[in-house]
């Protein structure tokens, strides 16, 4: 048997996705993977200061056993990082994985363009000797809009470098524990059950999710809705109207832990997207597992997920089509499990079983 090999794997943002993520890797590794992080707060800070913080830790470690290799993040400044551990990580391969990137996230009303963290990511993956994306979307989005970002400069524009990135960039999932929702028992709840299991911020749409359901509500259709997900801010407008609209059809709102997450994924008869960005789409990727009907937006990374069969059924074009997946969806609840059934087979590639060994052979 081949001996294990050690892995640094720096995550500036170790929270939310990014934590478990990389918690959930270190744990299944073939690999010896240490994880050096920082709390998930302050995501500009930790991009633009977060490597100062993490190398005198990852030089004392590596002086005590070298590492083989260095896996880390869009969160991370790669070339400084290296720049800071050049003693102590020699010539060592570094792999990037990209969750996300900061040129194609959509901005809020609060915020203005700012070409600091697009190039934070884009001087990462030149430094980078492998990089990886979570989608195929992600990355012909990226390489999409990389020369928009590259031509505001005045010269020397990078643009010979962009083919050999492109050409060491490959996809992987982000890795789901899949395989253990099948340990939580599926729930057959009175009325169907409509789940919404994303972050509470604007770009997760939640003003076209709370107009959608109350439209539904309005029309006298029959089901409960949960709304689960990371909450950041304060609660959207549209949501404190909602949970005035229904009542006590509202079965939760707000975070889950991680076993009442999963009951509710497992008795969730749809579950429903209305994002305006999203790169992988790990809550939907989730619930598809657990058993629930999909209607998701035909755009993002959402085509990607839905085998093409099923995406006059599942993806929907506008605000009218939201609307009638839902209502199909919970008035015709074997045939949107039988959806889902036939479904989840095409996730098979996300469970930690498969990603695991695929990052493991891809980082060394």
């Amino acid at each position: 048997m081949e001996p294990k090999r050690r892995v640094a794997l720096v995550e500036p943002y170790l929270g939310g996705s990014h934590g478990a993520w990389a918690e959930g890797y270190a744990e299944r590794s073939a690999h010896d993977v240490e994880v050096f992080g920082l709390p998930a707060i302050h995501w500009k800070w930790r991009m633009q200061g977060g490597h100062v913080t993490l190398a005198p830790r990852l030089a004392e470690a590596a002086a005590v056993q070298p590492f083989d290799a260095v896996l880390t993040t869009s969160m991370c400044n790669v070339p400084a990082l290296l720049g800071l551990c050049r003693r102590s990580l020699g010539g060592v391969p570094v792999t990037l994985y990209m969750h996300e990137n900061q040129l194609t996230f959509p901005l809020s009303e609060h915020d203005r363009v700012d070409l600091t963290y697009p190039m934070i990511n884009w001087t990462s993956m030149v430094a980078a000797d492998r990089v990886v994306f979570n989608s195929a979307y992600h990355r012909d989005e990226w390489f999409e809009a990389l020369p928009g970002l590259l031509a505001r400069f005045p010269d020397e524009k990078h643009g010979r470098f962009v083919e050999s990135v492109r050409a060491r960039s490959t996809v992987l999932p982000v890795g789901a524990d899949l395989a253990a929702l099948d340990a939580v028992p599926r729930a057959r709840r009175e009325r169907p059950l409509v789940l919404w299991n994303q972050r509470w911020e604007y770009d997760k749409g939640p003003e076209e999710f709370a107009s959608a359901i109350t439209t539904l509500a309005d029309e006298g259709v029959e089901f409960d809705v949960a709304l689960a997900g990371e909450r950041f801010v304060d609660e959207p407008p549209s949501f404190e109207a909602l949970r005035a609209r229904l009542g006590d059809r509202l079965v939760h709102a707000g975070w889950a832990e991680l076993d009442e997450y999963r009951r509710l994924l497992r008795s969730a008869d749809v579950v429903v997207s209305t994002a305006h960005h999203e790169f992988y789409g790990i809550a939907v990727v989730e619930a598809i597992a657990a058993g629930a009907c999909p209607v998701v937006p035909n755009r993002l990374v959402y085509p990607e997920r839905v085998p093409p069969e099923w995406h006059d059924r599942c993806l929907y074009d506008d605000a009218s089509g939201l609307v009638e997946r839902i209502r199909w969806a919970v008035t015709n609840r074997d045939e949107s499990a039988a959806v889902a059934t036939a479904l989840r087979p095409s996730l098979a590639d996300h469970d930690w079983s498969a990603v695991t060994p695929s990052l493991d052979t891809l980082l060394l």
